[in-house]
């Protein structure tokens, strides 16, 4: 029942594109900016218009661009890390090693997964590293599976995803007879995407985040009866995005969405479920825990439906 007038401006990939373009839209009377996806563009748009006090709410996931006027509606690997570090140390798994690959991507997600760790009131018992190549994890495996069990470690926090490490860091680990059954494997990325990941033998038993696996289901169902086609896999972004802004356009505000509205406390319903933006530009969003069990992911806790409720 809300009346929104969407319009597109295109960024051509291009930051000074992007900044001109969200400069035009607010020429002409836009009250907040949906996108742009990429990280350069966002903060580009968003430096544009930060006198104009509209808001740019970027698709992206890299929170360095996060503040001031700009914020992320992307997965967080803070907002992971939080979440499965929370029930880690719920399971009485609150000693942790982290595993990461010894680049830009793994960095960023050691710093989130010790930051998640603690604040739930776990210890990191150690930190273990390999290059970023086959050799690399060949060559580190061994040592990285001693150390977790010389330290006592009661779960391994893997940042390597499906299409990188994951596949043989977690087989060389099993290998060395580290598995989930000895120290909980956990997995800052995605290990449903692709499904194959589900089938390898490494990861059998350990534990990652995911949405609310029924709503985007629904979701899902809706768009491809409405598009004969299956959703974009950020489309759920899109949105949530737009979700936010017409619950926040009930209010018939005059002038640019206030950074106030969009960070309300109780946050917003996106397909992907609840989800609400911080002041400082970054999201929480509600996800689940599943484990694998026989190739099949099993939700263990599920996604909450409100931010006061458990499992967040």
């Amino acid at each position: 029942g809300v009346k929104i007038d969407l319009r597109v401006y295109n960024t051509a990939g291009s930051p000074a594109q992007a900044a001109a373009q969200a400069q035009k839209a607010v020429a002409e009377g836009a009250q907040v900016i949906l996108g742009p996806v990429f990280a350069q563009e966002a903060n580009a748009a968003g430096v544009a218009v930060a006198a104009s006090g509209v808001n740019v709410l970027s698709f992206s996931n890299n929170t360095d661009i996060a503040g001031n006027n700009v914020f992320v509606l992307g997965p967080t690997f803070d907002n992971t890390a939080k979440r499965l570090a929370g029930f880690a140390v719920r399971q009485g798994k609150g000693k942790v090693m982290i595993v990461h690959d010894r680049n830009t991507a793994g960095d960023l997600g050691r710093a989130a997964i010790d930051r998640g760790v603690r604040a739930a009131g776990g210890s990191v018992v150690a930190v273990g590293n390999y290059e970023f190549s086959q050799n690399g994890v060949m060559s580190a495996g061994p040592a990285i599976a001693k150390t977790v069990k010389d330290t006592g470690a009661q779960a391994v926090f893997l940042t390597a995803d499906s299409s990188g490490a994951l596949p043989l860091i977690s087989q060389v680990l099993a290998d060395n007879g580290v598995t989930s059954a000895t120290a909980q494997f956990i997995g800052l990325t995605r290990w449903d995407i692709p499904s194959a990941t589900l089938g390898l033998p490494g990861v059998q038993g350990g534990w990652f985040a995911l949405p609310d696996p029924a709503l985007y289901a629904q979701f899902q169902s809706r768009y491809s009866a409405a598009y004969g086609e299956a959703p974009h896999p950020i489309a759920g972004l899109a949105y949530d995005g737009i979700a936010a802004i017409g619950a926040l356009s009930r209010a018939n505000q005059k002038g640019p969405v206030a950074k106030t509205a969009l960070t309300q406390g109780a946050g917003f319903v996106g397909v992907n479920g609840i989800f609400r933006l911080r002041a400082a530009g970054h999201n929480e969003r509600g996800l689940a825990v599943a484990q694998i069990k026989g190739g099949q992911a099993t939700i263990v806790d599920p996604a909450p439906r409100s931010f006061s409720g458990p499992g967040f």
